[in-house]
């Protein structure tokens, strides 16, 4: 009787190949369909449209492929652009249209990417893959799609915030031009609470930039000066022709006075901030080209926002006082100090003086000009530009926002000179306006390198101290020099040598 036939290994009695390898093809289709599917998000992350264009709608695929080229040569060039001209970027991030523009791009970007993805996932097929794959692929596209949507939608929002800031805070009105060859900026320190601002500025400096350079001089100016005159012709003048010499008016009072007469100001939005320009001018011979006021209690958040600043302690600085009691010290040293330390280390007066305190507040500005770097603004744009809208009140137009950036970007590198009208070299009291004027004029001269030089012997004889004066290294209310002696951070070629 004949032997039936011997199945060959791997296959049933009709031949037919086995289940194990009808599986093993079908695995390997699974994956193919699933590699796709990968490859299709792949090519949506890495060129937005090509997914399309490759199989899904070529008309959708074209498209969003053209507005991706497009962008990709616009950012290109503008990448060029600022590599040639670095200072165009603070150009182009403080012009409230272009952002409004940007804003929109990025929110309609978000929504059209999400898509693209969304119908890269359908053009994968995701019913005819298994289980496993199908929740693979979902997971990875809901990844991609919100990953890349949040991040343009928080573009968005940080766009909006930079717009919200520039609006807020920068005027719309036409700029000044400089005043030989520099712009002499105003600023007032109010000292009033957190949300508004106050009517007796608590300091006042004239920050006199040169227009090429950047290079500045802080023309500092006591709030107890008196019997000074405003300039010719303005509306203070008037009502003060023999100089602001009435009983208990001082510097910081003008504010005061203007408001309480906003009838002779009916044009003016700010009649104290225009009075006290007026009496600015009157005393330096200055022509002030904008104003800026700065909140001192929110100066501490924007501290807060770059991350604190370094700052020279020489002595206990007392926290509180000022009519209150003293909680605490800073602590000397050279020391990072938060928002809350450095607004006492620039307003204390308990056991100090006002001339002293004008000293470290030069020293403030030249170590937040020196230490808030590019980097540290873009890691902490948000907070201070929230901080800045709410601490700065300012005529500046946002035309000209550009201009100062990049002047201030020039003014890092070098020195920053101070001048201030104080004793000894003024008699607040009774001040000399032709004395003071000469003395702003050589300041400005010597930041520009158009000072005479001394003769040998002159600066000899600057050079030597007079009888029983301070010893150069004494130290009063946490700043180098005394009353008697004079500050070194308020008459100084070099700010920083003098904190």
């Amino acid at each position: 009787m004949p032997t039936p036939p011997v199945s060959s290994p791997g296959s049933d009695h009709d031949g037919a190949a086995r289940g194990p390898a009808r599986v093993s093809v079908a695995e390997r289709a699974a994956r193919v369909r699933f590699r796709r599917a990968l490859s299709l998000m792949a090519m949506t992350l890495v060129a937005p449209g090509s997914a399309q264009l490759a199989a899904g709608n070529r008309k959708v695929g074209r498209i969003a492929i053209g507005i991706w080229l497009a962008l990709l040569v616009t950012g290109l060039i503008t990448a060029v652009a600022l590599l040639i001209h670095p200072t165009s970027a603070v150009s182009l991030a403080t012009k409230p249209s272009l952002l409004l523009l940007l804003r929109l791009g990025l929110m309609v970007g978000a929504v059209g990417w999400a898509y693209l993805f969304v119908d890269a996932w359908r053009i994968g097929q995701p019913l005819t893959l298994g289980l496993g794959h199908r929740r693979a692929v979902v997971g990875v596209n809901g990844l991609l799609c919100f990953t890349v949507a949040g991040v343009m939608l928080f573009g968005a929002h940080v766009v909006a915030v930079q717009r919200d800031f520039i609006l807020a805070t920068f005027s719309d009105g036409a700029a000044s031009d400089a005043s030989h060859g520099r712009y002499n900026v105003l600023l007032l320190g109010g000292d009033s609470g957190d949300d508004r601002w106050g009517l007796r500025p608590d300091s006042m400096t004239v920050a006199s930039i040169d227009a090429e350079t950047g290079k500045t001089v802080l023309i500092g100016l006591p709030r107890n000066m008196a019997n000074f005159p405003f300039k010719k012709g303005s509306v203070m003048h008037e009502q003060f022709p023999d100089g602001f010499d009435c009983d208990g008016c001082y510097l910081n009072g003008v504010s005061t006075w203007a408001g309480d007469n906003t009838e002779l100001f009916p044009d003016s939005d700010n009649p104290g901030v225009d009075a006290t320009i007026m009496a600015i001018e009157g005393i330096t011979g200055l022509d002030i080209s904008y104003w800026a006021m700065v909140n001192l209690r929110g100066f501490k958040d924007l501290v807060d926002a770059v991350g604190g600043v370094k700052l020279n302690v020489r002595s206990p600085i007392p926290v509180g006082g000022l009519g209150s009691d003293v909680t605490g010290y800073i602590e000397p040293g050279n020391r990072k100090l938060n928002g809350h330390e450095t607004l006492w280390y620039a307003r204390a007066r308990e056991g100090s003086d006002d001339y002293s305190r004008m000293a470290r507040q030069k020293c403030v500005m030249n170590a937040m000009l020196g230490q808030v770097s590019p980097q540290v603004a873009v890691r902490n744009f948000e907070k201070i530009a929230k901080a800045s809208s709410a601490m700065i009140s300012t005529d500046l137009p946002a035309s000209e926002i550009d201009t100062f950036a990049s002047l201030a970007l020039k003014a890092k590198s070098q020195k920053m000179a101070t001048l201030s009208l104080v004793p000894p070299l003024v008699n607040t009291a009774h001040p000399e306006i032709k004395k003071i004027r000469a003395k702003v004029r050589q300041a400005i001269d010597r930041s520009e390198g158009d000072a005479p030089k001394k003769k040998p012997t002159e600066t000899a004889k600057a050079d030597v101290p007079a009888k029983n004066a301070d010893a150069p290294t004494t130290v009063t209310g946490g700043s180098v020099g005394s009353l008697k002696q004079g500050y070194a951070a308020n008459q100084a070629e070099d700010l920083a040598s003098a904190c």
